[in-house]
């Protein structure tokens, strides 16, 4: 039984959903193009995985928005997690200069209090945003380390907060997705995906431009 969670999917068939589906080129084009700049601009093999993991993103979520059903939605949700995850660590090793002691111990803490934080959301608000203050981890981990990398004098902090202000953008289209489908039956997830495919390229940009590494260190 697939799984109807936007406007546009209004059957089980395997293509109900072709702007959703389609829409997913955003990140698979972000994604290359970070390849392109990482190999450019020669900042190693950590920024261009996480260039890989953005075309992941984007190929995950075809497959979800094609067939739609319990199995396919972890080929949507893993792919973000990781990179999210990922990305938090780079800000930390690379944009600060940790070693990876620090860095993980940070990245553990942050994420503590932030899943604290999302668990805390109440259940009336988790349905009246249409499931997404599940995203708020990444969009805190955004804006905080933006904050820390920028007072730092790194400009990478300008374009975690530039990626955080227009996720919240995206996640305005994703929320009123199902409140719209009654005078627009395409709704509006497509633009969830075209504005997160800007954002992750707001991010392989500053990981190609200020993410070269600051310490010699494993993984480099």
């Amino acid at each position: 039984m697939p799984i109807d969670l936007y406007c546009e999917r209004t059957g089980p068939e395997l293509w109900s959903e072709p702007v959703n589906a389609l829409t997913n080129l955003a990140f698979i084009a972000a994604g290359l193009w970070g390849v392109r700049e990482v190999r450019r601009l020669r900042t190693g093999t950590f920024a261009e995985v996480l260039a890989w993991w953005v075309v992941a993103i984007g190929i995950g979520s075809t497959i979800f928005h094609t067939f739609a059903t319990r199995g396919t939605v972890w080929a949507d949700v893993l792919p973000i997690a990781g990179f999210t995850l990922a990305y938090t660590l780079f800000n930390l090793r690379r944009f600060f200069g940790m070693q990876w002691g620090k860095a993980i111990a940070i990245f553990v803490a942050f994420y503590l209090v932030a899943g604290l934080l999302t668990l805390a959301v109440p259940d009336w608000l988790r349905q009246a945003s249409n499931g997404t203050t599940g995203y708020l981890p990444p969009f805190l981990a955004l804006a905080f380390f933006g904050i820390l990398v920028a007072a730092s004098g790194n400009r990478a902090g300008w374009y975690n907060l530039a990626g955080s202000a227009i996720f919240v953008v995206s996640v305005i289209c994703r929320m009123v997705d199902p409140l719209v489908c009654a005078g627009f039956p395409l709704g509006t997830h497509f633009l969830w995906h075209i504005l997160n495919g800007l954002m992750l390229g707001v991010l392989l940009a500053a990981a190609a431009r200020f993410g070269a590494p600051k310490i010699t260190g494993i993984g480099e």
